[in-house]
């Protein structure tokens, strides 16, 4: 609404001054038109120079360089100098548009705008693209064209950029331009014309379009690099191009000193072809020259003329050669097809033109002709004037495509730096309790957790202030309720803004409330610096492709990934993962990965789903007999192990359980190639499960008593196995529970921890427990003897990524106890650093 209001006062200021103008020249004679011009053109060129000098020009390379991440000032005092210097300018009559300008002066009220409500970098963007695209739509009344424009010329790169306030903001500039009474083309437009025959004209129309829009944008370029090398003040330059102006005015008939005016004689028809040719001849010549002098103005409406006068011509020889054709409809034609020359933006000139005409028997004349002048364009001198005019200024766009290789934070988002275990604090934790957690911590800031949800961080600096408040005030009373945060998609250079803008040290990552994450400034500052030592690596195996999914409401506090693959072993994995969910109430989320030959494309492979759909079908049974969220999902990859690492990366996975086999083959490995890939990379918590061999492995025998053994050295993993083991063991009835410390002969074992573990167990879980103490000089021979003396259904281990991983001299303990027994083996490994979890 604000670019719409702009833009009609542009144009009720430009006609209100061009009256006068034209008033004086009739009551004092043509004289005043030079002087006019000089004087009008001196004051508007000084308000650049000395006010706003980031206001000279169209302004459409601005913005272009704006949405393309470069340091251009945009701001309201940018729009106001160039709405009053655009005024002053084209109020002296010299030929240069307003479009331009309005485009401008939207996209810098909506600059404005996002300084004044402050917001992230890729917002302040979509905020500028849709006043860019109001301020168009309200200078041409063309809603679509103004969208189309945005992302065909201003920010070809659309990554991020969500064209749906755009969409809204040209809709509502061109309703707001339309009620307060802007205008389109004269009425007196008579429809269009086309038939077979005249093809070839049209053809010709879009060379010399084309040719000719080439010469003119080296024309602009050569103006500019002229009063350049003459340093001349912008005052005596734009002071000297409205002299001239005015000069060429006087001697030229009438009707040439109302731009607007002779347009709509060149679209009616009105004029012959003399005074045409005089026309295209006279704007194309000062045009160049004003354009060159960095004056606030734009080529819009020279082009639109220029192009109708070229039209005008060759529709005259049309209708004089073939006898067919009108030389209306050739003018419109052509004003679209210049268009295209100058601004290499073929589908924005079809539509403005269609969307001002409403004739749809103009889109094939305007196909052909924008078409071929787009071609023969880029053939004769690359690339639009705009772009060209950037590079003048010694910006390169170029630097928009490398910039994903040559900026080590354009190729990261939140997720990819993000500390995904994050210690947190409860918001009904006491400000005295706060303080003594802090004092126990390395940390510096938390988040603060309500029934899972972050309503805001607490740091020591917090704590300081807060500090003569009373000791028994909640946190929650502490933070504000609406942290600042990141989605996990966000880019890294939206993460500096914000915690520069809200001094912030600490930043949330969150998925719909729900934390997912933490970022922090050393977070920041350790991903440059590995992103610059890094050295490029072709990645050996293609990212895996989602070809199907379904979700159900996120309403878990957290989220556990099940990958399927076997539909012999599925329905007791399921069993188990769904108890770990709901005990946890956390989302279950199941995939399958269907590996393809690593010479396939995951992209482009054809796959059959009926496999993936049989077992998806049991999990959604369970899951709604247990009242657990489902999310499924289906993979094609060229590893099974990598789409899994994808998945919980990108799905912000809390807690993995697979299955495994038991054993493998495979030289160097000791799991099997994906168990031991996910062991070393999958950050989250990691459950491995091998069923047992016997008739009903748990956890299919549900109706019996169940035996476990819990071998337990201490330890953070261990501490998991038994904060896991109650979901696990309320599958079965009356479960029984061994907890033991197996130890060398020549040690003392220390029983305390042992039967501080019991207790706590008992706590949580009505279970016969028992704690065993056993001297033997193997850990995987004394687990074995007692697991099957006792007839054991399950072993529960806890062990690091390191112990999974031990071969050799020292043997792999897990993999030992899986082999020697008969029961179900689950081996709980807890969450990876980053470092750990690197390939």
């Amino acid at each position: 609404m604000v670019s719409a209001l702009a833009a009609l006062l542009l144009k009720q200021g430009t006609g209100w001054l061009g009256g006068i103008r034209l008033q004086l020249a009739d009551h004092w004679g043509v004289i005043t038109l030079p002087l006019f011009g000089l004087c009008l053109a001196a004051i508007a060129g000084s308000l650049v120079e000395y006010v706003s000098p980031a206001a000279a020009g169209s302004g459409i390379p601005q913005v272009k360089a704006t949405l393309a991440q470069f340091a251009v000032p945009l701001s309201l005092r940018v729009g106001i100098v160039k709405l009053v210097g655009t005024i002053l300018l084209l109020g002296a009559g010299i030929p240069l548009g307003r479009r331009g300008p309005t485009v401008h002066i939207g996209a810098a009220l909506a600059a404005q705008l996002s300084n004044w409500l402050p917001t992230s970098p890729q917002h302040r963007r979509q905020m500028i693209a849709a006043g860019a695209a109001a301020g168009l739509a309200a200078g041409f009344n063309t809603p679509i064209a103004g969208v189309l424009f945005v992302v065909e010329e201003l920010s070809r790169d659309m990554s991020g950029l969500t064209l749906e306030t755009a969409i809204f903001a040209s809709f509502t500039g061109s309703i707001v331009s339309r009620l307060l009474g802007a205008s389109g083309l004269p009425a007196e437009i008579a429809a269009s014309e086309f038939s077979a025959q005249e093809i070839p004209f049209y053809i010709l129309l879009g060379l010399l379009a084309g040719g000719l829009g080439a010469l003119f944008n080296r024309g602009v370029l050569t103006s500019l690099a002229m009063h350049r090398r003459l340093g001349w003040p912008m005052l005596v330059r734009v002071g000297v191009v409205g002299l001239v102006a005015g000069v060429v005015l006087a001697i030229a008939p009438p009707e040439f000193r109302d731009n607007t005016g002779l347009r709509e004689i060149l679209m009616t028809g009105a004029a012959d072809w003399h005074a045409t040719a005089i026309a295209f001849a006279a704007h194309f010549s000062l045009t160049i020259l004003a354009y060159g002098t960095g004056a606030p103005g734009g080529v819009f409406a020279p082009a639109l003329l220029m192009g109708s006068a070229l039209g005008y011509l060759v529709g005259t020889g049309s209708v004089a050669l073939a006898g067919s054709g009108s030389e209306v409809t050739y003018a419109l034609v052509g004003t679209g097809a210049f268009f295209t020359g100058v601004a290499r933006v073929p589908v924005t000139a079809i539509v403005i033109v269609f969307e001002l005409t409403a004739d749809f028997g103009l889109v094939l004349p305007l196909m052909i002709g924008c078409g071929i002048a787009y071609l023969v364009g880029e053939a004769v001198f690359s690339g639009s004037l705009y772009q060209h005019l950037l590079e003048a200024s010694g910006i390169d766009l170029k630097d928009e495509a490398n910039n994903y290789e040559t900026d080590p934070l354009a190729r990261l988002v939140a997720a990819d730096v993000m500390q995904r275990q994050v210690e947190t604090l409860s918001a009904d934790l006491t400000l005295a309790a706060a303080i003594q957690f802090f004092t126990r911590s390395n940390h510096r800031g938390f988040p603060v957790l309500d029934d899972g949800r972050a309503i805001g961080v607490i740091t020591d600096s917090d704590l300081a202030t807060h500090r003569g408040k009373s000791p028994q005030l909640k946190l929650r009373e502490l933070v504000s309720g609406r942290p600042v945060t990141l989605a996990p998609t966000a880019s890294l250079k939206d993460a500096i803004y914000l915690m520069d803008r809200y001094h912030l040290s600490h930043l949330p990552v969150v998925e719909e409330r729900k934390l997912v994450g933490i970022v922090t400034r050393s977070d920041l500052i350790h991903a440059a610096a590995e992103q610059r030592e890094a050295q490029p690596v072709l990645p050996a195996i293609a990212p895996s492709y989602v070809v199907y999914v379904s979700r159900s409401p996120a309403t878990g506090k957290g989220r556990l990934l099940l990958p399927l693959s076997n539909p012999q072993t599925a329905p007791l994995l399921l069993q188990l993962a769904i108890a770990l969910a709901r005990e946890q109430q956390y989302e279950l989320e199941c995939l399958h990965a269907i590996a393809i030959p690593r010479h396939c494309s995951p992209a482009q492979t054809p796959v059959d789903l009926a496999a993936s759909q049989r077992l998806f079908a049991r999990a959604r049974d369970l899951a709604a007999l247990w009242e657990v969220p489902l999310h499924v999902q289906v993979r094609v990859a060229q590893d099974a192990a990598q789409a899994i690492l994808e998945a919980i990366a990108e799905r912000h996975i809390d807690l993995l359980v697979t299955g495994w086999k038991g054993g493998t083959t495979t030289p160097d490995r000791v799991f099997g190639t994906i168990a031991d890939t996910l062991i070393h990379r999958a950050r989250c918590p990691l459950v491995l499960v091998k069923l047992g061999t016997t008739v009903q492995p748990f956890p299919q025998n549900q109706g019996v008593t169940t035996r476990w053994l819990v071998p337990t050295a201490g330890g953070p993993n261990a501490e998991l196995a038994l904060h896991l083991l109650p979901a696990l063991a309320r599958l079965t009835q009356a479960p029984q529970i061994w907890l033991a410390q197996i130890y060398p002969p020549q040690s003392q074992p220390e029983l305390s921890q042992l039967e501080q573990m019991a207790g706590e167990l008992r706590r949580h879980l009505a279970a016969t427990i028992e704690t065993l103490v056993i001297r033997a000089q193997s850990i995987p021979e004394a687990a074995i003897q007692v697991a099957n003396s006792q007839a054991c259904d399950v072993v529960l281990l806890g062990a690091s990524r390191d112990s999974l991983l031990t071969q050799a001299v020292r043997g792999n303990i897990p993999r030992a106890i899986a082999a020697g027994t008969d029961c179900t083996t689950i081996l709980v490994r807890g969450a990876l650093s980053e470092e750990d979890s690197r390939p």
